[in-house]
């Protein structure tokens, strides 16, 4: 056994040369910190693809801000070259299409996606952290797509490390002997060999119709600003070469294949790509709606008859405002979303106005981390300055004549008579040490969560199953999840259809004008605390005003919270400085008959700042102008 010293040789051989046995399609997946990428980088240096010089740590996360925050965010695939010698003496040179996943609940889809792709998956888990609940979540879904489990001990270098405790959990899982667990360490290399080998040995080579129509799966996408639409394509029947003409199955656009070829781990030209190959496609397409991912690309001179099978598409669970602080920048925001989302599939947006923003877009994420990284690459990759208003989810009202109404807004919420509001549900699994089983339990109840089950994995692990409102856990749950566990609990959850409950709208008065956007749909037991958070909030962002303000929470006419911003006292006893106490009175009696007319008359302005920091999913924000003002 010894790896291929030029990747270069290998990009560049013509399809028909790399015959589909001599493939490996795999990919690595893994709770979040469990080591994906270390092994990653120890793979693209012992297959020879990266030089030392060239190697830097992470070397597949190619975003500042997976290198930044050190998650993997995007999918990447990479090819590499492998040689296996058996007992004869004679070197079969392989190549290896490796995709580096995501490890966060967030991003499952990215993983979903690169499963499709693969015919087997290296499960991997930290040997002193043991299975988390994104793990499992990963497992099961290799499983519903026939892949071939490797189950590996990553980290095995650590004090801490617990291979053989471990390795009987995973092979619990997985059906198997605790011994054919490979032990590996991602950051010295030791048993990296043993492990590309077991690829080799145990993932099953692609099949396909060489002599079938080309069909050809979209997995991913990205836009160049020189070469236009970039597009990561698996083949599955047949094959694709250069300046042939090209069909995109649903959308029917017809283009010609201006460059085709592999990752290693850099784009390389080939002659093209032939069954169970994994590449990229440049048609020089400006156009970011003509790539989809999910769609089938065929010949335009031999087209297939029927597409694969496409990609379910994700269901957004949480629902954020995003508008420009300049509104002038809103047709940028427009160009910006509709490059995003060539590059992340799950995000949905629909243009949205807001009295006190403005125009922006309502958009819809998959979790809150998705949230932020999506915001983050917006203001970063396409120089915008944004306001993002408080998380929320889908409601669905029922009115006494029976019509249904689709809230994603609390400014959406009707006023009739309501019979019923249902709100979405999952079905969440926590995995933690025993010991917090009690504080684990109280936070979901006091989240309104029903407990479905609970199974100890091992002695000290137990697995915690929960019914809870999606609303419950889209802001801070995961937060207090790990301060209540000193951080060893791992969270995953899934949709799981709605349920009716006891929800109201609780609107926020300025000087009894309801402004819309501080409103919020919650649960009527928290609608007291949400009031008196928000007027107090609120006292401390708006600025004083000439008359007293007063502040109040309401649920339709029932004032639930108040507070009172205080009025700016002109001194108008200053120039008093002596006589009769009678002056003096007649000029406080002016003054307060003056307070009195403004405040009939008068109109609160609410600043831009202050709007911008309540409606902030920053919780900080009330904080921050506090210590301003």
């Amino acid at each position: 056994m010894s790896p291929i010293p030029s990747a270069d040789q290998l990009g560049r051989i013509r399809p028909s040369a790399t015959a589909p046995e001599l493939l490996r399609n795999f990919c690595i997946i893994a709770h979040i910190d469990h080591g994906k990428s270390t092994l990653a980088d120890r793979m693209l240096q012992l297959t020879g693809v990266v030089d030392a010089r060239s190697m830097r740590a992470q070397y597949l996360d190619r975003m500042d801000i997976e290198r930044e925050r050190g998650i993997t965010i995007k999918s990447q695939a990479v090819r590499m070259p492998w040689a296996v010698t058996d007992e004869s003496g004679t070197s079969t040179p392989y190549a290896l299409n490796m995709i580096d996943t995501p490890g966060h609940v967030d991003f499952t889809y990215e993983v979903s996606r690169s499963l499709a792709a693969c015919e087997g998956a290296v499960l991997l888990v930290d040997a002193a952290q043991g299975i988390e609940a994104q793990t499992l979540a990963n497992l099961y879904l290799a499983m519903e797509n026939d892949l071939t489990i490797i189950p590996v001990l990553n980290k095995i270098d650590l004090p801490a490390a617990q291979p053989e405790k471990y390795a009987d959990e995973i092979a619990g899982l997985v059906g198997g002997d605790p011994a054919d667990v490979l032990r590996v360490s991602g950051k010295t290399g030791a048993g990296v060999l043993e492990l590309l080998d077991r690829i080799v040995e145990r993932v099953p080579a692609p099949g396909g119709d060489p002599d079938a129509a080309a069909r050809a799966m979209i997995f991913d996408s990205v836009y160049d600003t020189y070469r236009g639409v970039v597009t990561y394509v698996r083949v599955v029947d047949g094959q694709l070469s250069p300046r042939e003409r090209i069909v995109m199955m649903s959308t029917r656009a017809t283009h010609e294949l201006l460059e085709i070829g592999v990752i290693s781990p850099e784009p390389i030209p080939t002659d093209g790509l032939g069954i169970g190959e994994v590449g990229y496609l440049i048609t020089g397409v400006k156009d970011v709606r003509q790539s989809k991912v999910g769609d089938t690309v065929t010949n335009a001179s031999k087209p297939a008859e029927t597409a694969l099978a496409e990609y379910h598409d994700p269901r957004p669970m949480v629902f954020s405002g995003l508008y420009p602080i300049d509104g002038s920048d809103y047709p940028l925001l427009r160009d910006a979303l509709d490059r995003l989302k060539l590059n992340d599939a799950a995000l949905h947006y629909e243009p949205e106005t807001s009295v006190a923003l403005g125009f922006g877009f309502r958009v819809g994420f998959l979790g809150l981390l998705h949230l932020e990284i999506v915001r983050e690459r917006l203001e970063r990759e396409f120089n915008l300055d944004l306001i993002s208003t408080a998380p929320n989810v889908v409601y669905e009202v029922t009115l006494e004549d029976r019509s249904v109404t689709t809230v994603t807004n609390p400014s959406e919420f009707p006023t009739g008579k309501i019979v019923e509001v249902r709100e979405p549900i999952v079905k969440a699994t926590i995995l933690a040490p025993s010991e917090f089983i009690g504080s684990i339990m109280e936070l979901c109840q006091e989240r309104r969560g029903t407990m479905q089950g609970m199974d100890y994995l091992s002695a000290d692990r137990v697995e915690l199953r929960y019914v809870l409102p999606l609303a419950e856990i889209v802001f801070d749950f995961f937060d207090q999840l790990k301060s209540r566990t000193r951080g060893y609990a791992s969270l995953d959850y899934e949709p799981s259809g709605e349920q009716a409950a006891d929800l109201v709208k609780v609107d926020i008065l300025l000087q009894g004008e309801q402004v819309d956007a501080f409103s919020s749909i919650v649960h009527k037991d928290k609608a007291y605390a949400y009031g008196v958070m928000m007027t107090g909030k609120l006292r401390v962002l708006i600025p004083r005003q000439q008359f007293e303000v007063p502040i109040q929470a309401a649920i339709g006419a029932r004032v639930i919270a108040r507070e009172t911003i205080r009025a700016m006292r002109k001194d108008v006893l200053a120039k008093c400085y002596g006589g009769d106490i009678t002056r003096k009175r007649k000029l406080l009696e002016k003054q307060k008959e003056g307070k009195k007319r403004m405040k009939t008359i008068g109109r609160v302005d609410v600043p831009q700042e202050a709007f911008i920091a309540a409606l902030s999913s920053d919780a900080s924000g009330g904080k921050d102008a506090k210590e301003k003002k």
